[in-house]
């Protein structure tokens, strides 16, 4: 499936190919709560790295977050530095791939069956999470990442 994306002032505009385009996971790590400007968590999806296109990448700005330990996060959390939507993330130890932030595709993308919550260990009491059998909850990474989730649900999109 084709994703075209932007920042909010439209100064950033990217597209890639994705098999894994359902917005299924909400991370409550301190990280993407703070930097995605979210209801508590961000939302990412999962594209193909080698099909990134990008119109006026001068606009872009990398951070990489500090670990507890204080090393830098293998992260590259991509953002506009005009207006400072998030795009998306890369990590060079997983090159083929690009996470862009759900919140950041402008294509319409599908609903999913299920939502997964993950790194509720860091989720502030602000954030209400639902319950139900829609919804799965981890304190920490659940070992299904996204490829498998789209894949043992049979949502794969096709080569």
């Amino acid at each position: 499936m084709l994703l075209e994306g932007s920042c909010h002032c439209g100064a950033v505009r990217f597209s890639l190919q994705s098999r894994t385009p359902h917005p299924y996971m909400l991370c409550y790590c301190s990280i993407c709560r703070k930097t995605g400007g979210g209801g508590g968590c961000a939302i990412n999806i999962m594209g193909s790295a080698d099909t990134l296109e990008i119109e006026e990448a001068s606009a872009i700005a990398i951070y990489r977050a500090s670990n507890v330990d204080g090393s830098l996060s293998g992260n590259r959390r991509h953002f506009c530095s005009l207006c400072g939507s998030a795009l998306w993330c890369a990590n060079p130890a997983y090159s083929e791939w690009v996470y862009p932030f759900a919140s950041a595709i402008d294509t319409p993308l599908p609903a999913p069956p299920q939502l997964v919550h993950i790194m509720e260990n860091y989720r502030p009491d602000w954030v209400a999470v639902p319950e139900g059998a829609d919804n799965a909850h981890f304190g920490e990474y659940p070992a299904e990442g996204i490829h498998d989730w789209h894949e043992s649900r049979g949502l794969l999109e096709p080569e």
